[in-house]
């Protein structure tokens, strides 16, 4: 099973896309800027989206994507993508985006019977059976009702699970679930640099000095990508991580990189 990053930073700018994760051919893990980069006949090909949270550096591609494949997917007569999330995170996606104003509703078109999308709740604990994958919903600590999410081959459930916090402040139920888990790797946020510690408390991300006390409750060593920080700032909070001692290997996260199960 293969992990592709499509995007895993916390803004944009030239080269800086945001959080998105193409888990073999058909699944995404969220649908931020970094979708753009897959060609059109990748987008075809997906037939999940899991969702960790409403906001839109995570949600935005959704719309766009159902837009680009309608017609490819209609004329190959493939069944609506399913949409995974919350409840909450289901109903601010109808409320606020694909509700005929900033975006068309999906869930409708084409037409009512056979639409492109489908949204399918799910609930923290619940673990769905995706393609080749089988996918853990996780307790996020964030500003708005958040997931994060354990990835597992169905085929080889031993080689352990790619993690992904989604955005996340410290998160005492995250760990509790995981030491209970083989982690094969943690994809985890650090949003924000010690210098602005308290906008990370204020606004439930992760800065250096935060990271260190999530990580040390990681039992077992594990690769531990840092995800989500703002363009022009990893330098800067990656020197901050490197100067915590772990006994993790800790690296950031990059585009365009591939974690394989």
């Amino acid at each position: 099973m293969r992990i592709r990053v499509l995007g895993c930073s916390g803004s944009i700018a030239a080269g800086s896309r945001t959080t998105s994760f193409l888990v073999d051919s058909d699944v995404l893990i969220d649908a931020g800027t970094g979708v753009g980069d897959l060609t059109l006949d990748e987008m075809v090909r997906v037939d999940h989206i899991f969702v960790t949270h409403s906001h839109l550096d995570h949600v935005l591609a959704i719309g766009l994507l159902a837009d680009s494949v309608t017609r490819a997917r209609r004329a190959q007569q493939r069944p609506p993508i399913q949409v995974h999330a919350l409840p909450a995170t289901l109903a601010a996606l109808r409320t606020h985006i694909l509700n005929g104003v900033i975006w068309p509703d999906f869930t409708r078109l084409p037409e009512p019977a056979a639409p492109v999308l489908a949204l399918v709740p799910i609930e923290i604990g619940q673990v769905v059976l995706a393609g080749a994958a089988a996918i853990e919903a996780l307790p996020a600590s964030h500003t708005v009702p958040a997931l994060g999410y354990a990835v597992s081959a169905r085929a080889r459930p031993e080689a352990g699970a790619w993690v992904f916090t989604g955005d996340t402040g410290p998160n005492p139920l995250l760990w509790e679930r995981l030491a209970a888990m083989t982690v094969h790797s943690l994809v985890i946020e650090t949003a924000f640099g010690d210098d602005e510690h308290v906008l990370a408390d204020i606004s439930r991300h992760l800065c250096p000095d935060r990271l260190r006390g999530e990580i040390a409750q990681l039992r077992t060593p594990s690769d531990v990508y840092i995800t989500h920080i703002k363009p022009g700032e990893v330098d800067a909070v990656m020197s901050e991580v490197a100067a915590q001692a772990t006994r993790h290997r800790v690296r950031a996260l990059s585009n365009g990189q591939v974690i394989t199960l």
